[in-house]
């Protein structure tokens, strides 16, 4: 019985993409058992399906397994690394430079400061509608 087919799987050409970007091996010790397409491939399918961790399906490579090569990834950078690549790459194939010669940052995204300004002190404040009640 063959393994179901997903849409967030890679397809042959992407994996031929990708897989140069990954991590060889460490030249010592046990070789690696697991496919690394199959963990690329439970990682999109897990992201794409919002999913836990210990929700992969069974035919996928054991969840502690997907999730061990993902926080490895994610500590040693490689998900920016790879991005940072592949960025480059459709940009040439484009025929445009690697690097773009124009950055945007959206005001809202930058952080000024607290609420209010740093004049927030002198303002004047107004105290609740109950507070001047007497009885």
């Amino acid at each position: 019985m063959s393994e179901p087919c997903y849409d967030s799987d890679l397809t042959d050409a992407e994996w031929q993409v990708v897989e140069p970007l990954l991590p060889a091996p460490k030249p010592l010790g046990k070789e690696r058992e697991v496919d690394l397409r199959a963990v690329l491939n439970a990682i999109f399918y897990r992201a794409d399906n919002a999913l836990k961790w210990r929700a992969l399906p069974k035919h996928f490579p054991a969840w502690q397994t997907v999730y061990g090569y993902y926080r490895l990834w994610v500590r040693l950078g490689v998900w920016e690394q790879r991005n940072d690549a592949l960025v480059r790459q459709v940009r040439r194939a484009e025929g445009r430079a690697e690097e773009p010669s124009l950055a945007v940052i959206a005001s809202q995204s930058v952080k000024l400061g607290p609420k209010g300004g740093k004049n927030r002190e002198s303002m004047a404040t107004r105290g609740s509608r109950g507070a001047n009640v007497t009885l």
